[in-house]
């Protein structure tokens, strides 16, 4: 892809394109190591400026009616859609998206998104209630009393979004936020920008008022600081990783904003003696082949019954060696490059602190032998335990870690044994002891025999893996407050 020129991205805020004021910053390509444009890096003023913005902005917004959002909405989704040809290119150039993810999910669903969330501007929230007797007091004689539950718009919302599906996961954020009347300011991952900044002019084009949308890029960490900590801004949508959360978290505090934090996940999946070793095999191949490992829910910490174990690891080494690494614009490419050099050392120092506590290296992906690009193969780590730190961490990458169980209490204490619990997995061809498995995981959600995703439950973390939930009208909630408004009947 050619380098597109530096004045070709700009923020946008409170209705206007504007330069970064602290000047710009390199994308680079993760498969080349070539520079593919150029952001905005933003001031610690551009990013007032944009909460500002979008505080003026938020009460004329809120009091829009619904079917103008719905329609604005629906408009940037058929936008999104035409210019779908362009944007795969772009994102496959600064995300490293192999070509397949980037036609598949990194466009597509976030025009579905915008499609859902118009509808979702529509749905009515409100819920009434029957007259309730009260009983005399002090200070009032007793009565019947009305009362109606509304939820209304959150006020500003913060959506920052995370380097691994950056169009996709940011609709996800402000589509819903659109839709109930919140005003937003996007802060996109520093390492890909580029397509939420045209995601930005689409947005802009279509007719959102000026202050509803607005946008900040930039590389340093205190751009996103800045945000999270101005007092215009009500709510932080946040996803990435849970040490960044936490951080978010504190800073929030100060002002009581509200959260929405999807985190950290170490997907556990429980492999019983009767599961289908093939079906499970490609479930947990996933990993590997989906965005070379950088997704949050998958399955990269495999507990398997003993009596299964040998069969598994040996079909999971045959699966990954069978897996292309290369270029993502080659189609018969199933890897691709991880976002970054810091992420591949990363993901390398992970694997060589498993060997040396004993883990089995049974699939060395470390060099995967690509000349230039951020590369790490498919690894497989056998023989682990819940002591080792590729099991606790969250790697991030195309690691896949297998530790062995002998009864199915042990199993579920394996799984529980972790500071995440976002997506983790049972495959168990007995349906109804599978589901009282599922039960027993302290995750957030759990599939059984599928690593599929049902767009319209709740989606969300326990423990270190989060706060709140979106997904379906769930979504739609979570960037609301109750409001009770109550009368005598």
């Amino acid at each position: 892809m050619a380098t597109t020129t530096t004045n070709a991205y700009r923020q946008l805020i409170g209705g206007e394109w504007r330069d970064g004021s602290a000047g710009t910053y390199e994308i680079v390509n993760p498969a080349t190591e070539e520079v593919v444009a150029e952001a905005p890096e933003a001031s610690a003023d551009d990013v007032r400026a944009a909460s500002a913005a979008a505080a003026e902005a938020f009460p004329a917004w809120s009091r829009t009616d619904p079917r103008e959002r719905a329609a604005l909405l629906e408009a940037a989704g058929k936008r999104l859609a035409e210019r779908t040809p362009e944007l795969i290119p772009l994102v496959i150039a600064e995300a490293g998206a192999t070509s397949s993810v980037g036609s598949l999910m990194q466009i597509p669903v976030a025009i579905s998104r915008f499609d859902r969330y118009a509808r979702g501007a529509m749905t009515d929230l409100t819920r009434g209630l029957p007259p309730q007797p009260i009983g005399a007091t002090p200070l009032a004689a007793g009565a019947l009393m009305g009362g109606v539950v509304n939820r209304v718009p959150v006020g500003v919302v913060a959506c920052i979004s995370p380097y691994n599906f950056p169009t996709t996961n940011m609709v996800g954020k402000i589509a819903p936020a659109l839709a109930v009347g919140c005003t937003v300011v996007m802060k996109p991952a520093p390492q890909d920008p580029l397509c939420v900044i045209e995601l930005a002019k689409i947005l802009d084009e279509v007719g959102f008022p000026p202050g509803v949308v607005n946008i900040v890029t930039g590389a340093k960490p205190e751009v996103g600081a800045v945000l999270v900590d101005d007092d215009n801004v009500d709510m932080v949508s946040f996803t990435g990783s849970t040490s960044v959360g936490i951080k978010i978290m504190e800073a929030g505090a100060r002002t009581m904003k509200r959260q929405l934090q999807e985190l950290g996940g170490k997907g556990a999946c429980v492999v019983t003696e009767d599961a289908d070793i093939d079906k499970a095999v490609t479930g947990i191949a996933s990993v590997w082949a989906f965005h070379s490992g950088q997704i949050c829910t998958a399955p990269t910490r495999v507990i398997v019954h003993r009596s299964r174990y040998d069969e598994l690891v040996g079909k999971l080494a045959e699966a990954a060696k069978a897996l292309k690494v290369g270029d993502p614009l080659d189609a018969e490419t199933v890897v691709g490059p991880v976002i970054s050099g810091i992420q591949r050392d990363r993901i390398l120092g992970h694997i060589a602190d498993g060997v040396a506590e004993g883990a089995e290296l049974v699939v060395d992906g470390r060099d995967p032998g690509m000349d230039k690009g951020y590369y790490v193969g498919p690894t497989l780590l056998a023989g682990c335990n819940n002591g080792m730190s590729p099991v606790r961490e969250e790697i991030f990458g195309p690691v896949v870690v297998v530790v062995p169980f002998d009864d199915e209490d042990e199993a579920i204490d394996i799984a529980n044994d972790s500071d995440y619990g976002l997506l983790s997995y049972v495959y168990c061809e007995d349906g109804a002891r599978g589901y009282e498995l599922a039960k027993r995981i302290r995750s957030g959600t759990v599939g059984i025999n599928t690593v599929q995703r049902h767009h319209e439950v709740p989606f969300g973390g326990f423990k270190l893996s989060g706060v709140g939930r979106d997904g379906g009208d769930w979504g739609l909630e979570a960037y609301t407050e109750l409001q009770s408004v109550i009368w005598p009947a």
